[in-house]
């Protein structure tokens, strides 16, 4: 049992490191306890499907899996989000988190959703962050960071304390083991060195492989053409796939053949064992699941399909894989052509999204929430509409005169004489009588 659990938290992992950790854990009876972080910046993207989906082998193994909304280390990373900011986007992410988990059928009330900030300003976490600081070096703190703060010309301090912070977290949220990409590999190492030195045990770190952008190179919230927003309309999924880099024949840096491989085969295998009720401790798998729930394979399609590419028949009818391992040879050796596939990864995306964005619609209260979250950089301030403020007793053009008389009217054709003017003549040539009320 405890290897069959293992097998099931370690697969389609690109990385493990101190896998004996959890291993001993499994063979002594224990849950397994794991932590997995999102610092609330730009809009999340498709790519998250990769991590989110992991989480469901997480539960059928009977791991506790906590979720870390990291509003300070969103603030700290070279103020990638403003302070004004952080407080909605982290409800932002919490909402679209889970929306994204009840799509793809993952229970949420096994989950624990943490704020970073609920912990990391405490008497406590602070006195640590400054230990940590008496022993970790300004070239190991930047080192551990190069792959996930954000590098600039004049890095700010700000950055060097994020990847002590990141490994704090682990002692003070309880985890056995921190799960993530393989880009944050240097943060994990940097943890398994310098927790030990502050007497907190050593964890294991389990990482999943990133998904290219569309464009090549990887998928990043702060290039709109690299990536997939969750809320994106059909229209425009299409149209991004239709312009992603697939050459044909080519299945390197191929963010659409990757995207396959990360995230849609995954969810139909795990959609297809949910069928045959291999959900191991997590009964409850898919039981509030939103949408459609069958695997990506045509009607009609051979037993243990996971990924299925429609085509006419005048062009050899549709194919149908058991694998990604099948699909990639059939597309090295131009047998499935760029403009089919891409077609049916539009197809299966619209289809994770479409419940997302109808959570979306459905919910006032995150539409508010995603407003302020994001505001629109061109919209034009809302002009402020003037407001009349009545002139205080004795002034402006009815001001009535120290005796409670309406001054003298003018004669027809002729300007009123002004109360606020006691040097001014008459029009006639008098003397104009003083009004005390206006000196």
């Amino acid at each position: 049992m405890a290897d069959v659990k293992f097998e099931l938290i370690t697969r389609r992992l690109q990385e493990v490191l101190g896998g004996d950790i959890i291993k001993a854990i499994l063979a002594e009876g224990r849950t397994p306890k794991c932590y997995w972080g999102t610092a609330p910046t730009g809009r999340p993207h498709i790519g998250y499907f990769v991590p989110l989906t992991k989480i469901a082998d997480f539960l059928r193994a009977d791991v506790e899996v906590t979720v870390l909304l990291a509003d300070v280390h969103a603030f700290l990373d070279n103020l990638k989000a403003p302070l004004e900011l952080v407080a909605h986007r982290t409800q932002y992410y919490k909402k679209l988190l889970l929306a994204v988990f009840t799509s793809l059928g993952i229970p949420t009330s096994k989950l624990r959703f943490v704020e970073g900030s609920s912990y990391q300003l405490s008497r406590e976490y602070s006195l640590d962050n400054y230990k940590l600081c008496t022993l970790v070096t300004e070239h190991d703190a930047k080192k551990a960071g190069a792959e996930v703060v954000k590098q600039v010309e004049s890095p700010l301090l700000s950055g060097l304390l994020y990847p002590g912070m990141q490994a704090l977290d682990e002692q003070y949220l309880g985890c056995d083991f921190q799960f993530g990409g393989v880009d944050q590999r240097k943060i994990f190492t940097f943890a398994e060195l310098y927790l030990p030195r502050l007497g907190y045990a050593k964890r294991a770190h389990l990482m999943n492989p990133m998904v290219p952008g569309l464009g090549g190179g990887k998928m990043s919230s702060s290039d709109p053409n690299s990536k997939i927003d969750f809320l994106d309309p059909p229209e425009v999924v299409r149209r991004k796939i239709k312009n992603a880099f697939c050459e044909e024949g080519n299945t390197a840096e191929n963010g659409v053949l990757a995207f396959v491989k990360a995230v849609l085969i995954p969810v139909s295998e795990l959609r297809i064992e949910r069928q045959q009720g291999k959900t191991g401790a997590d009964a409850e798998e898919g039981a509030s699941a939103i949408g459609d729930q069958t695997p990506f394979a045509l009607e009609g399609a051979p037993d243990g399909t996971v990924f299925s590419v429609f085509r006419k028949e005048e062009y050899g009818g549709s194919l149908h894989y058991k694998s990604f391992d099948e699909l990639e040879a059939d597309f090295a050796a131009k047998k499935l052509h760029p403009k089919d596939l891409k077609t049916a990864v539009a197809d299966g995306i619209i289809r994770l999204l479409d419940p997302i964005r109808a959570a979306f619609e459905q919910d006032e209260e995150w539409k508010k929430t995603e407003k302020l979250a994001y505001p629109d950089p061109n919209a034009k301030p809302e002009k402020k509409k003037k407001v009349y403020h009545p002139p205080p007793p004795g002034k402006g053009k009815n001001a009535k005169l120290a005796d409670g008389a309406a001054g003298p009217a003018a004669p027809e054709g002729q300007a009123a004489p002004s109360a606020h003017a006691p040097d001014a003549t008459s029009t006639t040539g008098a003397p104009e009588e003083s009004n005390p009320a206006a000196s």
